[in-house]
């Protein structure tokens, strides 16, 4: 069997869809039954292979999302045969797919489609996201929540399998030894100060809830008087200045810190070093900052909305996100309950061991073998 795997869409390996596909290829199975092709800009050569020797070919395309959505509209089924493909793997949703797949097609959908229907007022386009998706062989959904989403737009008579992302358990471990004699985490260009909370997540969404939060942490912060501090680890997005204003604005200032974009080789010392996880975010689809923070022995506090109940489990102190009052109790009660911070510890480094890229990708690659063993209806 031949896969070939679509890397547009993908941001070039900046985004959170090229982490996926970056995590996913690593973790591909050795199997003398199936080949692996990737294929796309010239630029992305090497960027999701690394040491993997998976062949690799190059589209000349215009680097724009318009001159790539024509492509696949027009030349990705062609190309998919020339390239004797049994089935593609689209791994960036419903960003970059044919309108029909005369090649089997797998879909991986790592976001909330509500989402994305609800950035544009435009029917046809509406229209166009649900025609090409319903015409996947197959949707894999990262989560119940997502599958449930797209159902409720109308996809119920498509074949949707759940596979949750999973973590790379060679960064996200427990440390031997924290950096518990030294009451300053130096992490370049940063110097913070312990202890503190960490929220990593980008600014660009009102439904990120940084805002909320920072209210609650004020809360907090006036109610008990202890000496953490909250770091705000996330690229700057469109609600970045919405959130730096709330800061300045809050009577804790001093103790907020916004770090702008965290390189992910230093987010395990980031968290190892945090005294908890708060993440209020309210429409995540994967939610993986919750068990990266559960895999190296911090405890979590999160909203209960969107995935994060069932990425969670029972692990972590669920919290309200538009109630202030609560989201602030619960960050008192994890820093200060020492039975349940040692319980939600405990139950969060177990439960993170189910989540792994090597079992992501062999679910992934058991739905590519379905899809291009089975017979071929109106698709082809």
């Amino acid at each position: 069997m031949k896969v070939g795997i679509d890397t547009f869409g993908c941001d070039h390996g900046r985004s959170g869809i090229g982490s996926y596909l970056l995590s996913l290829v690593g973790g591909l199975p050795e199997d003398d039954g199936i080949s692996f092709e990737l294929f796309g800009p010239e630029m992305d050569r090497y960027t999701y292979t690394g040491d993997k020797p998976y062949g690799w070919k190059s589209i000349s395309v215009p680097d724009s999302i318009v001159a790539e959505r024509m492509w696949h509209t027009f030349k990705v089924n062609s190309f998919g045969r020339k390239q004797d493909y049994d089935v593609i793997l689209y791994t960036a949703g419903a960003q970059m797919l044919p309108g029909r797949f005369k090649v089997p097609g797998v879909v991986v959908v790592n976001g909330i489609v509500s989402n994305q229907l609800s950035k544009t007022d435009d029917m046809w386009v509406r229209a166009g996201i649900r025609r090409r998706l319903s015409k996947a062989d197959c949707i894999i959904a990262a989560s119940q929540f997502i599958k449930k989403d797209l159902e409720r737009h109308g996809f119920k008579g498509c074949r949707i399998e759940v596979i949750h992302n999973g973590i790379d358990h060679s960064m996200f471990f427990p440390a031997q030894v924290v950096d518990s004699e030294s009451d300053v985490i130096d992490i370049k260009p940063f110097s913070i100060k312990k202890p503190y909370i960490i929220y990593a997540s980008r600014m660009h969404s009102e439904e990120k809830k940084h805002l909320e939060l920072i209210k609650a942490f004020t809360l907090f912060k006036e109610r008990t008087g202890l000496p953490h501090r909250l770091v705000l680890a996330g690229s700057e997005g469109a609600y970045y200045d919405a959130v730096k204003k709330a800061v300045f604005a809050s009577s804790a200032a001093s103790d907020i810190i916004i770090t702008g974009f965290f390189a992910q080789e230093n987010f395990t010392k980031l968290y190892r070093n945090a005294e908890a996880c708060v993440f209020p975010s309210v429409n995540e689809g994967v939610g993986l900052p919750v068990i990266e923070a559960m895999a190296v022995g911090i405890p979590v506090t999160c909203s209960r909305a969107g995935a994060l109940g069932e990425i969670a489990g029972e692990h972590a102190l669920f919290f309200d996100s538009d109630n202030i009052e609560e989201m602030s109790a619960c960050l008192e009660k994890i820093l200060c309950d020492q039975k349940l911070r040692k319980e939600l510890v405990s139950g969060g480094l177990e439960w993170a061991r189910r989540f792994s890229w090597e079992k992501t990708a062999a679910s992934t690659v058991e739905v590519l073998r379905s899809v291009a063993d089975m017979p071929r209806g109106g698709n082809g």
